[in-house]
């Protein structure tokens, strides 16, 4: 599902189930020891996809250790995402010489949780879910939009950004999504980044949403 919403400089895999292998590097393993086994699970998933991904690339296999806030460190030259949620686990990865960030998101395709709107949400979104068409969970969809956004700024910025601080248009005839920044962007290839251009799609249990911020000629 998620390489029909990446651009095409970028590469993907994901699993709907266990990967073949969930081997990591001693460094990974050391970062995850006392985790859940959950948690240990989902973080050797995620990056097996990475892994094969990178290959795609013909970027050698390499550690992934979790950074500022959890913000995967990749290989020099490489840029990528991870995501996983209950059936599910992918990762996008691309060579910065041809994209300056990735950020994608998968979520389960239900409502989110009672209360969760009002704090993800800005009111000029939730007047756009009030009359949006059925048969999207739009509010989880928002969220997942939210959550890609940020995993494309973080890399760029080291800072954090809120909810409030992005303001997201969808279309739903496109398949696509806006994220307009409401706080001050980075400088990308020269310019500053107000805003940010993404796609999702949906399965009857999943919903996807991914940025590729390509870099310009």
């Amino acid at each position: 599902m998620i390489e029909r919403i990446v651009d095409a400089a970028v590469a993907t895999q994901e699993t709907f189930g266990p990967p073949p292998e969930r081997e990591l590097f001693p460094t990974e393993r050391e970062r995850i020891e006392r985790a859940v086994q959950r948690r240990r699970r989902d973080f050797a998933d995620v990056r097996w996809c990475a892994r094969q991904a990178m290959a795609q690339l013909g970027v050698p296999a390499a550690a992934i250790l979790p950074g500022d806030r959890g913000a995967p460190q990749w290989p020099a030259g490489v840029v990528g995402s991870m995501t996983h949620c209950e059936g599910y686990r992918g990762a996008a990865v691309a060579l910065a010489a041809h994209v300056h960030g990735v950020g994608i998101d998968a979520e389960p395709h239900g409502p989110l949780p009672d209360g969760v709107l009002d704090v993800i949400s800005l009111p000029v979104e939730r007047e756009w879910l009030a009359q949006a068409p059925p048969g999207v969970h739009w509010d989880k969809l928002l969220f997942s939009a939210k959550e890609s956004t940020y995993k494309v700024w973080f890399p760029l910025t080291g800072r954090w950004l809120g909810f409030e601080d992005a303001h997201i248009s969808i279309d739903p005839a496109a398949g696509t999504f806006t994220t307009r920044l409401l706080v001050p962007g980075p400088v990308v290839d020269g310019v500053p980044l107000t805003e940010l251009r993404g796609r999702w799609t949906t399965s009857p249990e999943l919903v996807l949403t991914a940025i590729s911020l390509t870099a310009w000629p």
